[in-house]
């Protein structure tokens, strides 16, 4: 028999969801789309045929439907990848874990992630409005170090390259890299002809990781010349984000496949932004549900 897993660490409230997706089991679907704004939900389930849930708590909003005949769940995650780490470990939980023994099912469902977001473009080839489909993405959070077999999970080689260029070796005042690549098939599928397919950095915050300066000094203001200058069998660092790198790595780690595609909103390079871009981000939203 195996060992049930603790309420404590696998927490089910009293309706039989989880704790705070408020989900069911049974009311996930295997393609899910993660947005970060509780609003940007209805965006996507407006293309669903048929809908099924509608749930909310806090900042977490999930709605399963059907587009085109295929059932799919939109979730908001809000920002930042500590409430990635909720999501995708509470996803997986729905998908393999058997709430009413707390043990793990025998036989695996693996879902297909893909988070639809915003991001800041760091290039000339990446101005407003362009389209970024995260090949790989660069965890500046830590996330993914206090999981074991990390390693199995990243490209050690570029992660050792990149904190080279960075000259961050050594540096114990912050968080060690990490780099995951998208799952490949999807990353083909969804990313088209007419995706930028770039390397993604996921900031730990807004303003001082993405080397924004306001009242507080940063601790190195040369740090975004760096990473817009690192290069990487020929691709380079085209954004900046919250998300990508623990959706990428949490849900390689857990066998699922994983994506992230961004529409920049702002152009670091350039100093612009656009607070108007809703119609650029339905149009990456239509483009994602059709190639799915």
């Amino acid at each position: 028999m195996k060992n049930a897993i603790p309420s404590s660490e696998l927490i089910i409230n009293a309706d039989g969801s989880i704790f705070h997706l408020h989900v069911k089991p049974q009311q996930l679907a295997d393609t899910v789309i993660l947005v970060g704004d509780p609003g940007r939900v209805p965006l996507v389930a407006n293309h669903f045929e048929t809908k099924e849930c509608d749930i909310s708590n806090r900042e977490f909003r999930t709605i399963t439907g059907t587009f085109r005949g295929k059932r799919m769940t939109v979730v908001s995650t809000g920002i930042g990848c500590d409430n990635i780490d909720i999501v995708l470990n509470e996803l997986d939980a729905l998908a393999n874990i058997d709430f009413e023994t707390r043990t793990v099912k025998p036989t695996l469902r693996s879902l297909t992630v893909v988070r639809i977001g915003t991001c800041g473009g760091l290039q000339p080839f990446t101005p407003i409005g362009t389209y970024v489909a995260s090949a790989f993405s660069i965890g500046f959070d830590g996330l993914l170090n206090f999981y074991g077999g990390r390693d199995a999970a990243c490209r050690l080689d570029m992660e050792a390259a990149f904190c080279r260029h960075m000259n961050w070796k050594g540096n114990q005042c912050i968080a060690h890299p990490y780099v995951v690549g998208a799952d490949s098939e999807l990353l083909e599928r969804v990313a088209g002809e007419d995706m930028v397919r770039g390397i993604t950095v996921a900031c730990g915050g807004f303003y001082g990781p993405q080397g924004r300066r306001l009242r507080l000094p940063l601790a190195d203001p040369e740090a975004n010349a760096k990473i817009e200058s690192f290069e990487w069998e020929g691709r380079r660092i085209t954004n900046f984000e919250m998300e990508s790198s623990a959706v990428a790595g949490l849900s390689k780690m857990m066998g699922h496949k994983a994506l992230t595609c961004c529409m920049v909103i702002a152009n670091r390079l350039g100093g612009e932004a656009d607070t108007r871009y809703k119609q650029g981000i339905e149009g990456l939203i239509q483009t994602v549900l059709e190639r799915l």
